[in-house]
């Protein structure tokens, strides 16, 4: 592969595996009022947030790290009042006991706005307009979780941030991950520091709905069994169980998401060691799995009705069979028993029981890779898989991106009408 290709690719990893605190979603509303804040000069009276539907169905019911508290509140309180800018997803990093006490006093004063931001076809977007006195200043965020597309102060005039990401396919995908020199993709390394770390720390305290814990406990073993599948996702739904239960830990994040970082690390980390692969084989095989991830969605959107775990689920199949000595045939097919399986998932926002859907994406994640080292695997007579490993995964994400549109509304419909 040639050098500039490779170059690029490097920088697409750098740019959607990143490092985060808590959910992505609030991090992403205190990173823009962080913004918004620094632009203003002072503290803000008032703060006023508007969000695509998306960001808002994510945002409402997950845990804000070292908080104890839920939702978006807390998370724009302490994005004005500690926030900086420069931290990116982990904006809210500096935390302390007298500020977000400072945070909790600004809530009691009524001097947050959040509503829905109409007229709009992204997915994906933050504004908001902070105040003291006759000063305002606003900062917007649309299509990525740190990409400020327009920041303006008083008179409106902004500017504009356009990308020029390198466009994937499936076996651009695996040739850079199985041939590019080892230096220059050792730096994925770092997602297993990351969120492996993150599954430790959550042994340590009862997170969620504690379901990684509950896999380790000696009457889930007379079930699953001391095995390498356990262990699987064990690991990975603690990680998550932690960062949905407002952990103060920082884990890599993949396209925008935590979850589906933790998902693309973790199932391919633990086979590794378990399988006893080498460090090279394990390098290639995060990078397969979080580039694959990447590749996805590019066509899905960063956000969508569709949840993360079918994405970073398909990712990690692909790693695993790589360190089942798959080759790229073999990874294929993974790919296509993932779409024949999890296809149609709902992302009902962000919560502690995404451990629960993380489960289900890794443990299919495991078995699309057994079937495709057995030669199995699910053919264009069945539902919307294609003879084109490409063609699959475009049918996988039109469904995600198009016709799960009134989905999606009606999902937040639901959880907004809810009398809790």
């Amino acid at each position: 592969m040639e050098k500039e290709i490779r170059e690029r690719i490097i920088a697409l990893i750098h740019q959607e595996v990143v490092p985060a605190i808590g959910c992505t979603e609030p991090m992403c509303v205190a990173l823009c009022t962080a913004k918004a804040t620094e632009k203003l000069g002072c503290r803000p009276e008032k703060i006023e947030a508007l969000l695509s539907a998306n960001i808002l169905k994510n945002a409402m019911g997950v845990g804000i790290p070292g908080t104890g508290m839920i939702g978006l509140p807390i998370a724009i309180a302490l994005g004005a009042l500690i926030g900086k800018s420069q931290y990116q997803l982990e904006v809210l990093k500096d935390l302390t006991p007298d500020t977000l006490a400072e945070g909790k006093q600004f809530i009691e004063e009524k001097r947050i706005d959040i509503r829905l931001k109409q007229g709009i076809s992204e997915k994906l977007y933050v504004e908001v307009t902070v105040a003291a006195g006759k000063r305002k200043a606003t900062a917007i965020i649309a299509g990525g979780h740190t990409n400020f597309v327009e920041e303006y102060k008083e008179d409106g005039k902004g500017t504009a941030c356009d990308e020029d990401d390198i466009l994937l396919d499936m076996k651009t995908v695996y040739d850079f991950a199985t041939t590019a020199p080892l230096e220059e993709i050792r730096f994925i390394m770092a997602t297993r520091e990351y969120n492996m770390n993150a599954a430790r720390e959550a042994l340590k305290g009862n997170y969620g709905h504690n379901l990684g814990k509950t896999i380790d406990r000696p009457l889930s073993k007379g079930i699953f069994g001391n095995s390498i599948f356990s262990h699987i996702i064990s690991r990975t739904a603690s990680a998550c169980d932690a960062r949905m239960g407002g952990a103060m830990i920082p884990v890599m994040s993949n396209s925008g998401s935590g979850n589906q970082g933790i998902c693309a690390t973790n199932p391919v980390c633990v086979y590794a060691k378990e399988n006893e692969n080498t460090e090279e084989e394990l390098i290639r095989a995060l990078t397969l799995s979080h580039l694959t991830a990447i590749y996805i969605k590019q066509s899905l959107g960063k956000l969508s009705a569709l949840c993360g775990c079918v994405v970073a689920g398909i990712g990690s199949s692909c790693g695993i069979t790589y360190l089942m000595g798959g080759d790229y045939q073999h990874i294929c097919m993974s790919v296509k028993n993932m779409i024949a399986n999890l296809t149609g998932m709902v992302c009902d926002g962000a919560k502690p029981s995404c451990s629960l859907k993380i489960a289900s994406g890794v443990s299919t994640a495991v078995m699309s890779a057994l079937l495709s080292m057995e030669g199995k695997c699910v053919t264009p007579a069945e539902g919307i898989v294609d003879d084109c490993v490409d063609k699959t995964i475009h049918n996988l994400t039109a469904i995600g991106a198009d016709a799960m549109c009134q989905t999606d509304e009606l999902v937040l419909h639901i959880m907004t009408s809810k009398g809790c």
